[in-house]
């Protein structure tokens, strides 16, 4: 058996890995063990219980995190005149229609997050085997397909997140920076779990939130108590 680092075992000491913390304490022994050179994402795993095999137990939705992500995003836009300029004033990154398709055809993909508007979404359609697997594919369901193009793209820059449930019914999302203090990251916690729960599809049986845990990008896990995050 591999033995584990200095850093490793550091970090680990005083977790116990079978205990279930409320959020506020889970919270602050994340962050205290968060040391390295850069800014940590704090982010959350949900196990849920759904079978995303089947369309009536998909969840995926947005949710706009009360004290923001504390991440640089990158906003592609496909549109056309007034909605392309309306892109380009609340700040999108990169904006076009067939010359952005063209180029996204080619492996140029210098965007976090894709929105367009709906009479874009026949040549979008067309990138949907390469955005799709990026998770960037525009979805009306998450506010991605839309004429308000100037909202969606000041959402997205102002903290945004989009959760999508994986195969094996687990959502993780990043939801802060270890540098941010630690009530703001409860609440951005809770603010995630909450759209979690309300798109709660109606194929769902039995517990619905089985299990809640928090880490930092280099740190280890901590089990949340699920009550303190879904009350």
């Amino acid at each position: 058996m591999a033995k584990h680092g200095k850093r490793y075992r550091a970090v680990r000491e005083g977790l116990d890995r079978d205990k279930f913390y409320p959020i506020d304490e889970a919270v602050k022994m994340i962050k205290e063990r968060a040391k390295s050179k850069f800014d940590e994402t704090i982010e959350i795993a949900m196990n849920l219980g759904v079978d995303p095999r089947h369309a009536d137990q998909m969840v995926r939705g947005v949710v706009t995190l009360p004290n923001g992500s504390g991440r640089t995003v990158r906003v592609g836009v496909f549109a056309r005149g007034a909605k392309a300029d309306e892109a380009k004033a609340a700040g999108a990154d990169v904006v076009g229609a067939e010359d952005l398709v063209e180029k996204v055809t080619n492996g140029q993909i210098d965007f976090d997050r894709c929105i367009a508007t709906p009479d874009m979404m026949p040549l979008v359609g067309r990138l949907g085997k390469v955005l799709g697997p990026r998770g960037l594919m525009p979805n009306p369901k998450v506010g991605t397909v839309t004429m308000d193009v100037a909202g969606a793209v000041k959402a997205a820059k102002g903290g945004s997140v989009e959760f999508r449930v994986e195969k094996a019914g687990i959502i993780q999302a990043g939801v802060g920076k270890a540098s941010f203090d630690a009530d703001k990251l409860v609440e951005n916690v809770k603010a995630l779990v909450d759209a979690v729960i309300k798109a709660k599809p109606a194929g769902a049986k039995g517990t619905y939130v089985q299990r809640v845990a928090v880490s930092s990008t280099m740190g280890p896990g901590v089990k949340v108590e699920p009550s303190t995050v879904t009350a």
